[in-house]
């Protein structure tokens, strides 16, 4: 798998809006962009799971909180103070803090309000990962340290189609499998040679 290609993964989330109390008009969309120890299936036989922590090392990153992974399309920014990011024992937890005057954001606010938006994702690269090749013939990449760009608001959120990420997941199997297959040949023929 190639480390440098930029990756996305989502999740069925609860995302909430929120009103300041304090008596400000502020307006928040929050929830959690990711989750700990839960194991997606990414196509049938194959799975990958966040380990918890995995996010500890890139939260002092210039992160931006997007709207479907578009980056036009700025709801919040660590650097800013307009998003914030924190770990903790579920996982990677988020809070943007709306802009009244984008009507793009106000939107998006609304539509999570309603509950038509309730998905998020979140772009990152991978810097240390687990493979386990299980017994029964599936995979399972368990994600040890991410390196963060990204987390999004999303319609419809990118685990399905991860693109390139997932194709070349996919050729990582085929390749196991080859080599699994070789090598097995290879046991055959030694008995068959005896």
């Amino acid at each position: 798998m190639n480390r440098d290609q930029r990756q996305t993964r989502s999740l069925f989330t609860n995302l909430k809006t929120r009103a300041a109390e304090s008596g400000s008009e502020d307006l928040y969309i929050e929830g959690y962009f990711a989750v700990y120890g839960k194991e997606t299936e990414l196509w049938p036989g194959a799975f990958e799971e966040i380990a918890p922590g995995a996010f500890d090392g890139t939260l002092e990153n210039d992160i931006r909180g997007l709207i479907n992974h578009e980056t036009r399309l700025v709801l919040g920014r660590l650097k800013s103070g307009t998003l914030e990011l924190k770990s903790d024992e579920t996982g990677l937890w988020g809070k943007v803090k709306i802009n009244p005057n984008d009507t793009d954001a106000m939107n998006l606010y609304e539509r999570v309000k309603r509950g038509d938006v309730d998905q998020c994702s979140f772009g990152f690269n991978i810097l240390a990962e687990e493979t386990d090749w299980r017994d029964d013939g599936t995979v399972k990449w368990i994600l040890k340290e991410i390196d963060l760009h990204e987390v999004s608001v999303c319609t419809f959120p990118a685990y399905e189609a991860t693109g390139v990420g997932i194709q070349e997941r996919k050729s990582e199997v085929t390749q196991h499998h080859e080599r699994q297959r070789h090598q097995r040949k290879q046991q055959l023929k030694a008995r068959l040679d005896k």
